[in-house]
């Protein structure tokens, strides 16, 4: 494995292979947090691909590793319903937040529509040349011969800057959304639940009052306007509202954050591509979806069986809560060649699972890789090599393949 301490992996490997199978729980976060979870995603993958937990902190649950029964998991939304939650924490029964991506059709088709006119073609055309002077602005505003953290600096600052657009939000209180965004993964480490539950509310009154603001007036270009106009979302009721401005949040934000991050922590670990990217830029567009494969920003989405079924030669009963661990399936030897190596003209670079598949594919994949388009493209106009001088500290959490901080240095030229 090339990514993470080695030591730290050597160990988790003796782990992985000592642990009684039935006992393996992949839902650990330190494990994500210690970048140690692939030699536990190997060994089910190659001796339980669909593997059953009695018992971990969330409950007994399913995992299934490999890629093609992601795939088939994925495309039979009629058995394998998102309407009980998408991630393996249960949410509490007096603080429920209704949101597109876990509801099935037909009431999650008409919400999807509604908003995505938002990365249309051509909206998506229309948006390049504001990301990319931002990213620009971005990048030249950073201190050369000095150690700052990427992930404040660049991967956040990019990609609320562009949700702030997307919602036509006040610019100057942006970091509100990175803040709320951080409260359903980073912030609420260090939070009681009723705080986290409070600060989502003042979330929640804030975008209700933009609404109010825009519901009266003509139908705009942004997401809030769009709900507020749309037939099939124009009458949600405000935890509904809550739970979908939350998606839209985390979904325009996290992911696309932790792939810019991400993407240059694997750069700086193969080294021989980042010469090759150099000499050849043009594979910027073949690199963007390999980062997004080796990142696997989010590591798993749930289902909940709606019947009994025969999957992988294992009966899943209807009710059991069932994970699809996107990070495992994206190393799957079987359909990946060298699936643990970052290759920048990989063949089939968008053979991956980071985006989902059927009816809850990722809307806004096209926006996201145009951000990391742009930004590689802005960097290689500025910076011969962005060094990482540190491992990065990583969230814990077995949903998001998140980034605290990374620091960085950016040499001065000779």
């Amino acid at each position: 494995m090339a990514d993470g301490n080695f030591s730290a992996l050597e160990a988790a490997r003796e782990e992985a292979y000592a642990t009684p199978l039935e006992k393996i729980d992949l839902s650990r976060g330190e494990r994500f947090a210690a970048n140690t979870i692939w030699p536990f995603f190997e060994r089910l993958r190659n001796e339980a691909p669909v593997h059953y937990l009695a018992e971990s902190e969330f409950g007994p649950f399913w995992s299934v590793t490999r890629y093609q029964d992601i795939m088939a998991i994925e495309t039979n939304h009629q058995v394998f319903s998102s309407e009980k939650g998408i991630s393996i924490n249960e949410q509490a029964d007096d603080f429920t937040l209704p949101m597109f991506i876990a509801m099935d059709p037909p009431k999650h088709d008409a919400q999807r529509k509604v908003i995505s006119p938002i990365v249309s073609p051509l909206n998506l055309q229309t948006m390049e040349p504001i990301i990319r002077e931002r990213a620009g602005k971005i990048l030249d505003e950073l201190p050369i011969g000095e150690t700052f953290d990427w992930v404040d600096r660049v991967s956040i600052e990019l990609t609320t800057q562009m949700l702030a657009t997307l919602f036509d939000f006040p610019f100057e209180e942006r970091r509100k959304l990175t803040y709320w965004s951080d409260l359903t993964t980073i912030e609420s480490e260090d939070m009681s639940i009723e705080e986290v539950r409070a600060e989502l509310m003042n979330c929640a009154f804030y975008f209700q009052n933009l609404w109010n603001q825009r519901k009266d007036g003509p139908p705009g270009n942004d997401l809030i306007s769009m709900l507020a106009h749309g037939e099939s979302t124009k009458d949600m009721p405000l935890m509904e509202f809550l739970g979908n401005i939350l998606l839209l949040i985390v979904g325009g934000n996290d992911t696309t954050r932790n792939s810019i991050t991400g993407g240059l922590l694997a750069l700086n670990q193969f080294p021989d591509q980042y010469a090759k990217l150099r000499a050849n830029p043009e594979l910027i567009p073949n690199m963007v979806p390999e980062i997004i494969r080796w990142q696997s920003p989010v590591a798993h989405m749930r289902r909940t069986a709606t019947r009994d079924i025969e999957f992988g030669g294992k009966t899943i009963k209807a009710g059991d809560k069932v994970i699809m661990w996107y990070a495992s399936g994206n190393r799957d030897e079987t359909q990946i060649a060298d699936p643990d190596a970052f290759i920048i003209d990989r063949e089939r670079p968008r053979q991956h699972l980071s985006f989902g598949f059927g009816i809850h594919r990722c809307v806004g994949n096209r926006l996201a890789e145009m951000q990391l388009r742009i930004v590689w493209e802005e960097v290689l106009k500025r910076f011969p090599v962005v060094e990482v001088v540190g491992e990065p500290v990583r969230l814990k959490s077995s949903f998001l393949r998140a980034y605290r901080s990374m620091m960085v240095k950016i040499p001065a030229r000779a």
